[in-house]
């Protein structure tokens, strides 16, 4: 039972690193129909940016987390108006963006590598202690990394339902020639979901470092499990994408204590793989009918 409790509590724990990030990736598919792969990039980015912040500026990190998620907000609109914002009336938008963001995610992870170094730093924002149930010993960063998602997610959902520029967004999503001819400012819109990515990327990277250490590669994995579970929830679907993020972090962690951290990786991608041949227009998304 206790280590049940344990491992259902880092399974947790990892869905809401997780969900931060493939919510990011699902806004941008979404609104944009693009896949951003330097999004690992802004992972370490946000990481580093928290990291600098406080150690080499000395600013409290009650500030430097949210400067951290400036910064990756920033990035996030500088590779709108660098490079999507040219390359997207393009025919072959879909093939060039993707390369396009691979290239910036390998210069991204070089450059950290410049000015950081391969030294694998620990991110001072770390919170030691726990507390005990009975013989279960729960600590504090597991309850406050997934209290601290679940916050981030909820206010993403208020934004996109209550908010014009929320609206305007899911409009976009839904049919960007309709939501053009509605008057939506298509090009702001689109900005808007870039730094809200970056954003949201930069907390997960913060996140993530706060358990295992800093690297210029640390969101090379994230990132392909983000991709998994908008995927498996349907692309566009921000909700999906967290209930999915939860349930693949639980399993994740299951995997990783029945059959080992080697095996635990390749036994989800095959669950992901067989679920998606089930329904490959994912769990929470739903098939399109074209009418000619």
């Amino acid at each position: 039972m206790e280590t049940a409790v344990l491992v259902i509590l880092g399974g947790l724990t990892l869905g809401g690193m997780y969900a931060l990030s493939a919510i990011g990736l699902s806004l941008i598919w979404g609104a944009l129909g693009m896949l951003n792969m330097a999004h690992g990039a802004l992972l370490a980015i946000g990481s580093y940016a928290c990291f600098a912040i406080f150690t080499y500026l000395g600013i409290s990190l009650i500030f430097a987390v949210p400067l951290a998620m400036i910064a990756g907000g920033i990035v996030g609109l500088a590779i709108y108006v660098v490079i999507v914002r040219h390359m997207f009336r393009h025919p072959s938008f879909e093939t060039n963006i993707i390369i396009a963001t691979i290239g910036l995610a390998i210069v991204s992870e070089n450059l950290i590598l410049r000015f950081f170094g391969a030294y694998p730093y620990k991110q001072p924002l770390s919170i030691q202690g726990g507390f005990r149930i009975g013989e279960i010993f729960v600590p504090y960063q597991n309850l406050i990394i997934l209290a601290c998602s679940s916050v981030l997610v909820a206010i993403v959902g208020v934004l996109l339902q209550n908010t014009r520029m929320g609206r305007a967004i899911r409009a976009t999503a839904m049919n960007k020639d309709a939501a053009l001819l509605m008057g939506v400012p298509i090009g702001r819109v689109y900005a808007q979901v870039m730094v809200f990515s970056g954003c949201l990327a930069a907390v997960s990277g913060i996140m993530l470092s706060t358990i295992t250490t800093l690297s210029p590669t640390m969101g090379d994995s994230p990132m392909i499990k983000a991709f998994i579970i908008v995927a498996v929830a349907g692309l566009g679907n921000v909700y999906g994408a967290f209930y999915v993020a939860i349930g693949l972090g639980v399993l994740e962690a299951v995997f990783q204590y029945g059959i080992g951290v080697r095996f635990a990786f390749p036994a989800l991608l095959l669950l992901v793989i067989v679920s998606l041949i089930w329904r490959p227009y994912g769990f929470f998304g739903s098939k399109t009918v074209v009418r000619n």
